[in-house]
């Protein structure tokens, strides 16, 4: 039997006040001294409270899973989901990639599911540590298989634009779980397939 199996749906509960943050977008910038009464600035204010609002709002989704008729048991890796989130220190943009992979269990999961988890847990004020750890948890605990990878390669603009202005610089951020931290063959191969290990 191939029937899917939903394991949770992932909602939004609350979505954003796009009237309250273009006010105080536009307080804002008035108090750094940047006027939006121009033509090319009027619209200024209403754009970024539209833009942190995508930034900063997960679109919810249906977590589907396939059972493993097949007993596929080698490494499923999804490479390259883009990644944008915003530095909860600073709400500065960081850009990236992640590497998602895991060894099935009894289920599979559908692929793009995996870049749906990175985009869920990325669309909130975040670090990358803890993006990283969140993402590769939650498939652990829904999908259960024998072991779960996730890399995440990201550039922070609030290191690269600002302070130390390190620009080019990248943060690459790991979490292990299962077979993949415990059998040092299999996190080899995981990390290969990413082209994080060269």
């Amino acid at each position: 039997m191939t029937a899917t199996v939903p394991l949770q749906v992932v909602e939004d509960v609350t979505g954003p006040d796009l009237e309250a943050a273009e006010r105080a977008a536009r307080e804002f910038l008035a108090a750094l001294g940047i006027m939006v009464d121009s033509e090319g600035t009027r619209e200024t204010p209403a754009r970024m409270a539209r833009g942190y609002a995508e930034l900063l709002t997960a679109r919810p989704f249906q977590m589907t899973t396939f059972p493993n008729d097949e007993g596929y048991d080698e490494l499923v890796l999804a490479r390259d989901i883009p990644v944008r989130s915003v530095c909860q220190h600073h709400m500065l943009p960081f850009v990236g990639k992640a590497h998602v992979g895991y060894l099935p269990g009894t289920r599979i999961l559908g692929l793009s599911k995996l870049a749906r988890v990175v985009e869920h847990f990325a669309c909130r004020p975040q670090v990358q540590e803890r993006l990283t750890k969140q993402t590769a948890d939650w498939l652990a605990e829904q999908l259960q298989p024998r072991g779960v990878g996730v890399v995440v390669e990201a550039e922070h603009t609030c290191m690269t634009l600002r302070g130390v202005q390190a620009t080019g610089s990248r943060t690459v951020t790991s979490t292990m779980l299962g077979v993949l931290r415990d059998d040092a063959a299999s996190r080899h191969e995981f990390l290969a397939l990413t082209g994080v290990q060269r």
